[in-house]
């Protein structure tokens, strides 16, 4: 698109970015601007999106997330490199089905085992089809720059082969095993979780005494515990074998209350003795130390629960119950039969499904594991020697303690929606094949009666292939040569555990190298009283209505102003519509621009030519230019927002362009062009840099400027340069902008009207500067002359010292001494008034005793205001006498 003069585009009278941003956006995609050049000679700059939920809606969170990305994927491109964000849908294998499994029980009456395996995952599918784009188009609004044709899905052809060849290496290197362990037990999801899917809050709660009489003997033990329902499933009771109190006792038995079953008493090191009495109730199957015990003294394993946590056939009479249901029955069952020695209150962490928010219930079963220890000390040592660097550099620690004290992963999920475990089982022989093709015959029997395991992969399995499996892993493809390992990843600190930590192992283990070379942690988007969004508070804002009324590049602005790395931020709609405010202003400053230009093409003019405010401002954008470059590359990006803010609405709107509107505005004077040229490059790189964080106004602004550009987003990056380095005419010319302000500052204090004009005078080592500037006085300042002095000697002048200068304005010429005097007489007649009302009401002996003490202070204090506020009105009439 040639942009030049004779096909000027102007722009709309007001700001209205639902008449443009659909438009541009549509522009970029089809001009093909989203996707990296196939010249692999240049640099590349790689990014993998956090993949949202497939069938998600576009939150707060998101467009934080989206928001800074783009910010730093449209610096990159600017500046050169070949970039490549990679977008894609996670399927979100517990989320997604339970909203269909949900759908189906509200408008069918039917649950999946209705329908059946088969027939279930293909209402999911077309669940996905039928909202799986929602977000993207979503994301499309919020100006997100993604190569849309690599979109990926973690349940995709292309991703599901990743998944098989990761599952299968794992395994044949001893990495994956299926085995019997104590695993984290939604029983409202019907799951399995991994530890970093249960999130722990500390609630109140109690602790149970109970007796256990000892076989055959007038003693007994007595444990305490916070899970009574789980004692159907103890088989033993522990104690230090330290604890001279029950040496004799080690080897004995004790007889559960109630059901009478004998189970031995042992000694374990795991045991507290200063804990309460030393006694340890041991339930293997329902507590992850228990288990460890007894595995150490080979004790029965017993499972209390069911999958939905109601007590099972090994509880007697309690079997069927609900689990808090039998443990209110069951302490008083054991109250009334005289096992109850006492309940104290205890407050204690209690795990919850992090989906769901139901508590979770330790139980051991068969699941499959991934062997953690190995994969984690080359991801460890990654952290450590700056490989992969933290951005704060803090939440390595949150990284590192994580990994250094991480436990097997549990990976088998029982869900129907997501990657099939692709485990197969003979079950004529027994044996367990483990393949990325379908098994229909066992290599060991031959027999063909073989079964693939029913269970599906932990979602984050999928999720922590995403940086390589997108770019074509397990093939050896150019994408994955050129773009891998990533650049940079960009996520909240809430999923550090969940996926970076993963991405990380799975990277080096897979592929041999790093996943990405930093880690950008935002904080959470929360509401205006510090609260996380949520449903339940009805607190959450959606981001598409914000873009409806306000623009897209009004919600990233607010998004990214004064965003810090790793922090949370608060959300204000007020803070949205100063957003639009500033647009609106730079808006309104661009069609002046337009509207004063006849110039057939911007270019920096030469430096003899440069008036000193010209140098001035273009200082001043040089430093802009050098100082957001480096804020964006330190990923600060709300401090380079920030002094783009203060930039464009100060130096350039509020300053620059009345600095040389006489300029503008008189096309005979000589310094004109030169003018047009200054104000029309600042203008256009000026946007350039803004355009990373509002990239639909900088657009529509941009094409409109005098250049051969097709689009500001593959413009060229500015660069400072020494051509526009001007630090002493600099300096000397804000001695200027420092008198002008103080005396603009004083003048509103004294609330002298701007049609009231001043003499100035003024004291300093610059004489030539000031009274070279004496037409920016007049027109900033109401000035009508300045006259340099070495020695102002009337007292009655208002005096101002600046950076270089004192200046003296006569009071006469400020204020109209009649007037003023009429204004000062009638104040002090009021005042006069108050202070006699105050003094008579004081002065009552039966107010003063009778009122509230806070009310006769209160009026105390406004009697001593009264006075000092008549004083300084007497003052000032001496004055001006």
């Amino acid at each position: 698109m040639c942009n030049n003069n004779s096909e000027k585009k102007n722009l709309a009278t007001t700001y209205n970015p639902r008449d443009f941003e659909d438009r541009i956006y549509e522009n970029w995609e089809a001009k093909g601007y989203f996707k990296p050049s196939d010249d692999h000679s240049k640099t590349p700059f790689s990014i993998v999106i956090p993949p949202p939920n497939v069938t998600g809606q576009l939150h707060m969170g998101h467009a934080l997330d989206d928001t800074l990305q783009d910010i730093i994927i449209r610096t990159k491109r600017m500046q050169g490199y070949n970039t490549l964000w990679v977008p894609g849908t996670d399927h979100a294998g517990i989320a997604t089905q339970i909203k269909v499994e949900e759908y189906l029980r509200v408008n069918e009456n039917k649950t999946r085992y209705d329908l059946g395996r088969e027939e279930f995952l293909k209402r999911v599918w077309d669940w996905k089809e039928k909202y799986g784009g929602t977000i993207i188009k979503q994301l499309k609004k919020l100006g997100a720059s993604c190569d849309w044709s690599r979109e990926a899905f973690t349940m995709s052809p292309e991703l599901s082969k990743a998944v098989k060849k990761t599952f299968v290496s794992l395994y044949e290197k001893g990495l994956i095993y299926h085995g019997y362990r104590i695993i984290n037990w939604c029983p409202k999801c019907a799951t399995a979780l991994s530890d970093a899917e249960v999130e722990y809050k500390d609630l109140p709660g109690n602790f149970w005494h109970i007796k256990y009489p000892i076989e055959d003997s007038d003693e007994y033990l007595v444990v305490a515990t916070t899970r009574p329902e789980t004692y159907f499933g103890d088989t033993a009771v522990a104690v230090h074998p330290d604890d001279e109190r029950y040496t004799h006792l080690v080897g004995k038995n004790v007889v559960l209350p109630l059901i009478g079953r004998k189970i031995p008493i042992v000694a374990d090191e795991y045991v507290d003795m200063e804990f309460g009495t030393g006694c340890v109730k041991i339930t293997p199957c329902h507590d992850p130390n228990d288990f460890e015990v007894g595995k150490r003294h080979n004790l029965e394993n017993i499972i209390v629960f069911d999958k939905n946590a109601n007590l099972n056939e090994n509880c007697g009479k309690y079997e069927g119950m609900e689990r808090y249901e039998a443990r209110r029955q069951l302490v008083q069952d054991l109250e009334e039969a005289g096992f109850l020695v006492k309940t104290e209150e205890h407050s204690h962490n209690v795990a919850h499904c992090y989906r769901c928010g139901t508590t979770v219930e330790p139980l051991a079963s068969k699941q499959w594991f991934v062997h953690m220890p190995p994969l984690a000390a080359p991801a460890i040592e990654a952290v450590k020697d700056g490989s992969i660097q933290y951005i704060p550099e803090r939440f390595s620690k949150n990284y590192l303690n994580w990994m250094e004290n991480i436990q097997d992963w549990c990976i088998s999920r029982q869900l129907w929606w997501g990657h099939r475990i692709p485990a197969y089982y003979c079950d004529d022989c027994g044996e367990i094949t483990v393949s990325e093709t379908d098994v229909t015959e066992c290599p060991k029997c031959h027999s063909k009666n073989m079964r693939q395991d029913e269970d599906v992969l932990d979602t984050w399995f999928s999720s922590a292939l995403w940086p390589f499996s997108t770019l074509g892993w397990p093939e050896d493809t150019e994408d994955l040569k050129y773009f891998y390992p990533t650049n940079v990843l960009v996520t909240g600190y809430d999923i550090i555990t969940f996926w970076v930590s993963k991405m990380i192992f799975s990277g080096i283990e897979q592929v041999g190298k790093i996943p990405f070379e930093k880690v950008f942690i935002h904080g959470l988007v929360r509401d205006s009283q510090g609260r996380k969004m949520s449903k339940s508070l009805g607190n959450g804002v959606d981001p598409l209505e914000v873009i409806k009324e306000y623009g897209a590049d009004a919600l990233r602005f607010t998004l990214a102003n004064g965003n810090s790395p790793g922090n949370d931020m608060r959300y204000y709609p007020e803070r949205v519509e100063a957003a639009r405010n500033f647009a609106n202003k730079l808006w309104n400053a661009a069609r002046f621009v337009m509207m004063n230009l006849d110039i057939e093409k911007i270019e920096l003019p030469e430096a003899s030519k440069l008036q000193v405010e010209d140098k001035w401002l273009l200082d001043k954008f040089n430093t802009l230019v050098s100082e957001v470059t480096a804020n964006i590359e330190n990923y600060e990006l709300g401090v380079a927002l920030a002094k783009l803010y203060d930039f464009i609405w100060d130096i350039f709107c509020d300053w620059y362009i009345e600095l040389v509107k006489t300029r503008l505005f008189d096309k005979e004077n000589p310094t004109n062009k030169t003018a047009q040229q200054v104000i029309s490059f600042v203008l256009s790189n000026t946007l350039k840099l803004l355009h990373p964080f509002m990239p639909f106004i900088t657009e529509e602004i941009w094409l409109t400027l005098p250049h051969d550009g097709e689009s500001i987003m593959v413009s060229k990056w500015p660069v400072s340069c020494d051509c526009m380095k001007f630090t002493e005419e600099s300096a000397d010319f804000e001695k200027i902008i420092a008198a002008i302000r103080a005396i603009r500052t004083r003048r509103t204090e004294m609330k002298v009207p701007v049609s009231r004009r001043t003499k100035l005078f003024v004291d300093t080592p610059y004489p030539e500067l000031f009274k070279a500037s004496e037409g920016f006085f007049d027109k900033l300042a109401s000035v009508t002359n300045v006259e340099i002095v070495s020695d102002y000697a009337d007292e009655g002048a208002v005096t101002l010292i600046t950076d270089g200068a004192k200046l003296y304005i006569p009071v006469a010429d400020m204020v109209d001494f009649a007037e003023e005097r009429e204004r000062l007489t009638k104040e002090k007649a009021k005042l006069e008034g108050e202070v006699t009302r105050l003094e008579k009401k004081l002065s009552n002996a039966e107010f003063v005793s009778k009122a509230p003490e806070k009310v006769v202070a209160v009026e105390r204090e406004k009697l001593e205001k009264y006075k000092t506020q008549l004083a300084d009105t007497v003052e000032a009439l001496e004055k001006i006498k």
